[in-house]
């Protein structure tokens, strides 16, 4: 499903990030990236999610170059990103909502999707404005927000950062469920957070 084939990043002279890396993610999988902070995890998948370009290699969504066509790559992702970059004046459903139509997948029953999806990351607070949130509150609207898609790929960075316990249950409980509908599914993280059983394949930065 997603081919990388000799990927290099480099910012500078000197050493690259990584350097001709090669793999291939398979639907149904959920792939691990491990590593310190500054070891090149959030590099990667921001190369991954097209927030950034490599410097040599290309990176092929059922065969098509993702940085060449990112549109139509993008119509298959959900992210959640590093940083909590999210519409302030906005609430959580209104964001959502935003995303679905946008997206042209608003149907009869997404409201009621919104609200389990909520419920189900226990996000009382999700009719008020984000501006008002905290980082955990945040976090939870990232992950509904790249789960209610339902994409073909879930490109996450660090999505257990600032979650309670509980909350990290869940989302443990969402990746599990996504990995049997056949979705791939790349998270990072500093530290094995979940059960090694949820990951079919861990990489460990530096390459």
């Amino acid at each position: 499903m997603l081919e990388i084939k000799n990927l290099t990043k480099q910012y500078k002279p000197g050493k690259p990030i990584f350097t001709d890396y090669t793999n291939r993610f398979d639907a149904g999988k959920c792939i691990g990236v491990f590593g310190p902070n500054g070891s090149g995890k959030t590099t990667f998948l921001r190369i991954l999610s097209v927030n950034s370009y490599p410097t040599n290699g290309t990176v092929l969504f059922e065969g098509i170059d993702v940085h060449e066509n990112p549109g139509k790559f993008l119509e298959s992702v959900g992210l959640v990103h590093d940083e909590e970059t999210l519409p302030q004046h906005l609430t959580a459903v209104e964001m959502l909502e935003w995303i679905l139509r946008s997206r042209k997948l608003w149907s009869d029953s997404s409201a009621d999707e919104i609200d389990n999806i909520f419920d189900n990351l226990a996000l009382v607070e999700r009719n008020e404005q984000i501006g008002t949130y905290s980082t955990g509150m945040k976090k939870k609207t990232q992950i509904a927000a790249a789960f209610i898609l339902k994409p073909k790929i879930l490109i996450m960075d660090e999505p257990l950062r600032g979650l309670d316990q509980a909350t990290r249950k869940v989302v443990s409980e969402m990746i599990a469920r996504a990995k049997k509908e056949n979705r791939l599914i790349l998270m990072s993280s500093h530290s094995i957070e979940f059960s090694s059983e949820l990951f079919d394949e861990m990489i460990e930065f530096p390459l």
